[in-house]
């Protein structure tokens, strides 16, 4: 709860990425389009891979998945953005308490999906006679569920330690959407649990996903360098060059936003760091991961034709007196 002069408030103002209200319309303009672009994208790609019985394969099962991730992330904080930029900049605790628990989760989530998305690859160059047996259903299922269940379970706890605190310093949250670091600096209650298992969640999954990550590609590229054809080589690194490019931005922005002490000038720098990679990672990833493709473009192009078809095929009936 927040506690002022004996009085009990039940919200928190967001501060926003602002104060100058002129700039509040074209931030408004702004983050709406990057968020359609996001949710076209994304929902694009999930369609697609279940059009398309061509990407029936581990790797798209995973797509598919973080795709979904990133479609709740961004749904997770931009609708409550768009309404500050309007009108309201107040959430109320519970909403507080919901957006910073489901961000946490997510993000949570998402280096785990992306760390079984680089053991998918591993698999799937290394261990190319295996891969069909290893990377069964009920393995790519379990790879994927292991990520949500892991996500919620501790972003649930970051979040009660969280709000257990009691905040008395101010109402105003100097940030966009609900998040640990700021909300920290309100309380007026010993922060030293909440800073240090923060730090430690933070480094530890950071760490230990990146780590995946980093010695699947280590197998991999050392299983690309065997290879004798140059038209090979390239194919096989054609594979894994979206995924590396995902990785590297978004984990490059968390290194800086979570792996140091909440302080004033972090946290104004933390806003900017947060639009990076709740907005613009997010709304890349899915032209990342399409233009980069072949199998996505040519599915693409396959389910545009049978629409085509379609059309084709029934305007004479339509058009039949």
């Amino acid at each position: 709860m927040f506690i002022e002069n004996g009085s009990v408030f039940t919200e928190f103002i967001l501060q926003g990425l602002t104060d100058r209200p002129e700039l509040q319309p074209l931030l408004f303009v702004l983050f709406l389009v990057v968020y359609l672009v996001t949710l076209t994208g994304n929902l694009g790609m999930i369609t697609l891979v279940r059009l398309d019985s061509c990407l029936h394969t581990p790797m798209y099962f995973f797509l598919t998945n973080l795709a979904f991730v990133d479609l709740c992330y961004i749904t997770n904080a931009t609708p409550q953005m768009l309404v500050n930029c309007l009108s309201v900049n107040t959430i109320s605790f519970a909403g507080c308490f919901a957006q910073c628990y489901i961000f946490i989760a997510l993000l949570l989530t998402e280096f785990y999906m992306l760390a079984a998305m680089a053991y998918d690859r591993y698999m799937a160059i290394c261990n190319q006679l295996h891969c069909t047996v290893k990377m069964s259903s009920k393995v790519c299922i379990c790879l994927a569920t292991f990520p949500y269940v892991y996500g919620f379970s501790d972003g649930l706890f970051q979040a009660i330690l969280t709000f257990r605190l009691t905040f008395c310093r101010s109402n105003v949250i100097n940030h966009f959407y609900c998040a640990d670091p700021p909300l920290i600096k309100l309380s007026c209650s010993d922060t030293y649990i909440k800073e240090h298992a923060m730090l430690i969640s933070a480094g530890f999954n950071l760490s230990c996903s990146l780590a995946i990550i980093l010695v699947s590609y280590v197998f991999i590229i050392a299983a690309i360098l065997r290879i004798k054809s140059a038209a090979g080589r390239h194919k096989a690194f054609s594979t894994c060059g979206s995924h590396m490019m995902a990785v590297t931005l978004f984990y490059g922005s968390l290194f800086c936003m979570y792996v140091r002490p909440p302080t004033d000038k972090t946290i104004e720098e933390s806003k900017v760091i947060a639009v990076f990679y709740t907005f613009v990672s997010l709304v890349l990833n899915p032209l990342i991961y399409s233009l980069r493709n072949k199998d996505v473009k040519q599915a693409l192009k396959n389910a545009l034709r049978r629409n085509m078809v379609t059309k084709m095929a029934m305007t004479p009936l339509v058009n039949k007196p």
